[in-house]
């Protein structure tokens, strides 16, 4: 039997001819797009820890805004023009809350392998990439023909085990390379095998970043780049300078070296040469190829508290990143590829999804996925395809969290600055972490909020004169805490306080699902409330005797004022009423399972009745503002005041069946997609709401193929649609992952939710999917459940306790019943197609 019978593999019958056509790999850490062809195959390769920026940038950023006059007094000021519906006046006064930017995910270095026939000419080498400032990114990479003689027979990606497969014919030598980022072995790797006579080939890096150390050797190849200490997104094109370095070999403020280094090391048996900057080998059979990292971020990131030790130097970079390939290199392939297998697949093993029968076997993307008639297939692959996004995306340990592009990026100034947006884009890359059972790889999201905290709380106490932490709509890996816009950045998308409050959402949702006491003390409690001590002081008394949030947005959207006006700032919109709802009460259920007598409980009680509650406007729809004002888009892209309904669980059929119909005339009214994050969110919306009709149609809506140019960005009104990109990343354009990741979160919705105390099987599975299978699927509370369903009904169901805590009992709702299961202490239930339970005497399995 083959290691990958079984697996789900995706298939493309050529080399990438640009960037969107590329294929991931990805360690949590280094992550790379694989494009291949046996000419100039081009490795594009990511640090998660390249970003422009360094680490006093936040506390500086924040010291500029506090010069311009920004703080507590003019805060009050600002509350004041709120409440007189003096929108200018509050505006203009805000302006001055507004730092520059968060800072930018970069481009790392890019590995270039050419392969030709051993005895004829040496591999081209020459035109491969370039050095410097350039954008060597999605856009300008056009491949190259193949070599005489050469036939690419395509390339494949394991969904399973994460390993691309390439397969070419050398003038009758059949030669495979596969390519997979080791978790275990910190590294990019490349295995190359010929079979009928030996190869020739050549190895080169280049990088878009400033090239400042080359070495090559017999052993391999060594690059050392400085990073820009700034860089400014393209969404604001009135930066004289928006990629910053040092002077050449300079530190910024406080020693701070923004300097990366790459090495790569190889293991062959052909000949080997060194040229100039190149590294060749003759007369091979076989080769591995390893990638390893080491940058002064990385070493930052890794020591986010406490006295750090002297900062490591560009030799101690570039020696520690060779050790690390010598290291990786000496395992060799067989090994490498065995312990990367075992650790990948471990973790995406756990938990499936199939709609209809199908999942095994290779599937050509653009004519079975993208052109094809089978949706059962496509669900099935956009749950496997993001459940394995996210494993190579964020792996604890590993580096910052995924960003708005994962950690997959080409470009030297990404849209949106491929940074955290905090207003729904990073929260969604995280949203199926639990329930897809892969919660470790939430952990790179917690370390992201305990930086975020201590950023946030500098500005918590010297902007608004309030305790705890606070975050706005952008972050980085630096801990950006400030409000961005540079003074004149529109409210509705610059001003929101509530960042850190939803980031803090899934701390709860961790501990909710794996039910750890440990977690929930250490890391949650105390972020948890920190920011529910900045609700708390943010808060202040409204006239009608509601504590109000003021100013407040609803992201990112605009509402028409008494004067026919558009505007942003108001107070109390709802979306921040449900995020500190939420907050409030985690934090009071937090000191009860802990057993805390924690003075915060008496404050937090006292202040959540006097929050307001969610209101239905005289039209049917949920209100998105606290006061009945008209939508200057009323089919805009986000579901901002919808949040109570999914995440939060805060609107329920079943438990406030007035306000979820409300939330459903909301979300008619708004309509259907434009871009992929979007999409996920409704699918998930309707999902909450038991409308499999229409969550299936949203579906198949945002997984058709994208068929413009995916390097022109479209606008963001929802007049021009977006879809799925050849190598199925979702974009409108943009490419933004998150669709990708919401996907998962969306389509686990439609088989299985767990919130209000009850797990709901198939509670929104549409008629046109009357077959499937759902394994290891993680419910809030330490359960899971295995379930299949055929013809439209459920054929079989496992809950299973994940605590061994037992014996405990669940409610399960399966249509219009729910059930009480108790189930034995680590055991499992068993419900057949008549329902009757039965025990499994063999435990737990």
């Amino acid at each position: 039997m083959n290691d990958d019978d079984g697996d789900l593999i995706l298939s493309w019958p050529g080399a990438a001819s640009n960037w969107f056509e590329a294929v991931p790999v990805g360690n949590g850490r280094l992550g790379a797009m694989v494009f291949g062809g046996a000419h100039r195959a081009r490795f594009q390769v990511n640090d998660s820890t390249v970003w422009s920026g360094e680490p006093g940038g936040p506390a500086r950023a924040l010291a500029e805004v506090l010069a311009s006059g920004a703080g507590p007094s003019r805060l009050a000021e600002v509350r004041e023009a709120v409440r007189e519906e003096d929108h200018r006046r509050a505006e203009d006064l805000l302006m001055s809350f507004e730092g520059r930017y968060s800072q930018l995910y970069l481009p790392f270095t890019d590995l270039w392998m050419s392969l030709a026939p051993s005895g004829g000419a040496e591999p081209p080498g020459d035109g491969a990439g370039r050095d410097g400032d350039g954008p060597d990114g999605a856009a300008e990479w056009h491949g190259g023909g193949e070599p005489d003689g050469a036939a690419y027979l395509g390339r494949t990606l394991n969904l399973d085990d994460g390993v691309v497969t390439e397969v070419m014919d050398l003038s009758g030598r059949r030669v495979r390379r596969r390519t997979w980022a080791s978790r275990p072995a910190g590294a990019v790797c490349v295995e190359v095998t010929a079979e009928g006579g030996a190869v020739d080939m050549r190895l080169e890096l280049s990088s878009p970043l400033r090239v400042v150390h080359r070495a090559a050797a017999a052993s391999g190849l060594v690059l050392g780049v400085e990073v820009p200490v700034d860089g400014a997104p393209p969404h604001e094109p009135g930066v004289p300078d928006p990629l910053r370095y040092h002077s050449p070999g300079g530190s910024g403020p406080g020693g701070y070296d923004p300097f990366a280094a790459a090495a790569v090391r190889v293991r062959t048996d052909g000949q080997v040469s060194v040229s100039g900057d190149a590294w060749s080998v003759r007369g091979m059979t076989r080769a591995l190829v390893v990638l390893t990292s080491s940058t002064a971020a990385a070493d930052d990131w890794a020591r986010p508290g406490g006295a750090a030790p002297a900062p490591a130097s560009r030799e101690d970079h570039l020696a520690r990143a060779g050790r690390a390939a010598e290291a990786a290199a000496a395992q060799g392939a067989s090994e490498s590829l065995r312990a990367h297998r075992a650790d990948l697949r471990a973790l995406l093993g756990r938990t499936g999804l199939v709609v209809g029968t199908r999942r095994a076997g290779t599937f050509d993307v653009a004519r079975d996925v993208l052109g094809g008639t089978d949706e059962h297939l496509r669900a099935t692959v956009m749950v496997a395809l993001g459940r394995y996004l996210l494993a190579s995306a964020s792996r604890p340990g590993g580096g910052p969290p995924a960003n708005l592009q994962g950690i997959w990026n080409a470009d030297m100034r990404p849209p949106w600055s491929s940074n955290y947006t905090i207003n729904i884009n990073t929260q969604m890359n995280y949203w199926g972490a639990e329930a897809a059972g892969l919660g470790e790889c939430h952990e790179p999201l917690f370390d992201l909020i305990e930086r975020l905290a201590r950023t946030g709380a500098d500005v918590s106490r010297e902007l608004y004169g309030t305790r705890g932490w606070v975050a706005h709509h952008n972050t980085d890996m630096w801990g950006w805490a400030l409000p961005v816009g540079m003074g004149h950045g529109n409210p509705s998308w610059a001003i929101w306080m509530m960042g850190g409050v939803w980031l803090s959402h899934h701390l709860w949702e961790h501990f909710e699902f794996g039910r750890d006491l440990t977690f929930l003390r250490d890391r949650a409690w105390p972020l948890l409330r920190g920011c529910a001590e900045f609700c708390l002081d943010w808060l202040v008394d409204g006239p009608d005797g509601w504590a109000d949030t003021i100013p407040s947005t609803s992201p990112e959207n605009l509402f028409v004022s008494r004067r026919s006006t558009p505007e942003s700032l108001t107070f109390s919109a709802p979306m921040d009423m449900a995020l500190i709802r939420a907050l409030f009460t985690h934090c009071l259920e937090a000191a009860d399972e802990l057993g805390l007598d924690d003075p915060i409980g008496e404050r937090l009680r006292a202040a959540l009745p006097r929050l307001r509650p969610p209101q239905v406007a005289p039209d049917g729809r949920l209100r998105e503002w606290a006061q009945d004002h008209p939508e200057h888009d009323p089919r805009h892209r986000h579901m901002s005041h919808l949040v109570s309904l999914f995440p939060l669980g805060q609107i329920d059929p079943a438990a406030t069946p007035d306000l979820a119909a409300a939330a459903a005339r909301s979300l008619d009214a708004r309509g259907p997609g434009a871009m992929g994050w979007s999409w996920a969110w409704k699918i998930a919306l309707r999902a909450r709401l038991g409308d499999a009709r229409t969550a299936r149609e949203l579906f198949l809506e945002a997984t058709r193929p994208y068929e413009e140019d995916p390097t022109v960005d479209v606008p963001v009104d929802g007049s021009r649609w977006g879809g799925l990109l050849p190598n199925l990343f979702s974009t409108h354009p943009p490419f933004q992952i998150d669709g990708n990741y919401g996907f998962v979160a969306a389509l686990l919705e439609m088989a299985v939710q767990s919130h209000g105390g009850v797990i709901h099987v198939l509670p929104a599975v549409p008629a046109e999917w009357p077959d499937g299978t759902a394994w290891g699927v993680r419910c809030r509370g330490g359960w899971s459940v295995d379930l299949a369903w055929r013809d439209g009904a459920l054929s079989s169901l496992t809950v299973r306790d994940e605590l061994a805590a037992g014996p405990r009992t669940v409610r399960v709702r399966h249509g219009g019943t729910t059930t009480e299961i108790t189930v034995g202490a680590g055991g499992e239930v068993v419900l057949g197609p008549s329902q009757a339970l039965r025990e499994k005497t063999e435990g737990h399995r």
